[in-house]
């Protein structure tokens, strides 16, 4: 905890470096303790994954740098092999907590506030807002649960800069099943043909699997989002 508050100039009393040091242990430190333990990421009888990851693993690619079988294995190799896979480690560690605390934790923030204002775009409340992409998820799904609101929330619209994007938010954080995909007939359909189809001007696409879809205008997007609650 002294390291996140030093690194973020907090205070070691703050209640955000709490917050951090919850994420970083479930996220980050969690999950390599367990594979240095033999701990399975998978029940005894659970599936088998569907893909191997290639050895793009954080412990893999430090595995990756002890000597090979047919290269010397002194214990100078070994000590500067050590060094190389203790600087990896930290720039990991360092990059995931300079993004949890410099940009995951103030996206709470906004989540807050767009949840609380959400009735004002529509009386449903199934609508949110934001004016730029953020990660906004996890923090959704925590807000719910401790307003006792889960499942409420069932698009979000926020600009990608060119212009915005309708967002149907999944059943869980690394879901990719919704909780009310955008129309089944707007799937897979694009820019005009998809503007006629559903009578709303500036539409650009939705994805064939309707967890996505794009309008040239805020306006637009969220008209999307009306008519998707209604269907």
């Amino acid at each position: 905890m002294q390291i996140i508050a030093e690194r973020l100039a907090l205070p070691l009393s703050h209640p955000s470096v709490t917050i951090l040091y919850n994420k970083l242990y479930k996220e980050f430190i969690e999950a390599i303790d367990a594979n240095d333990n033999g701990i399975s990421a998978y029940p005894k009888d659970g599936p088998e994954p569907a893909f191997k990851q290639g050895g793009l693993t954080l412990p893999s690619l430090v595995g990756a740098l002890n000597p090979w079988w047919n290269q010397p294995f002194t214990d100078e190799v070994v000590d500067e092999r050590f060094q190389k896979a203790s600087v990896l480690m930290g720039e990991v560690f360092v990059n995931k907590l300079d993004f949890y605390g410099k940009a995951w934790l103030p996206a709470r923030d906004l989540v807050v506030k767009s949840l609380a204002s959400r009735k004002e775009l529509d009386p449903s409340g199934k609508i949110m807002k934001f004016e730029q992409s953020l990660p906004w998820k996890e923090h959704l799904y925590n807000l719910e649960e401790e307003q006792g609101i889960v499942g409420e929330v069932l698009y979000v619209l926020y600009s990608d800069g060119k212009g915005w994007r309708i967002q149907a938010v999944p059943e869980s954080t690394d879901s990719f099943a919704s909780r009310k995909a955008l129309p089944e007939a707007w799937r897979g359909v694009r820019d005009d043909a998809l503007s006629q189809l559903s009578g709303i001007d500036g539409c650009i696409f939705v994805h064939a699997s309707g967890f996505i879809g794009g309008n040239k205008s805020y306006e637009g997007a969220l008209e999307m989002a009306k008519q998707a609650i209604r269907d």
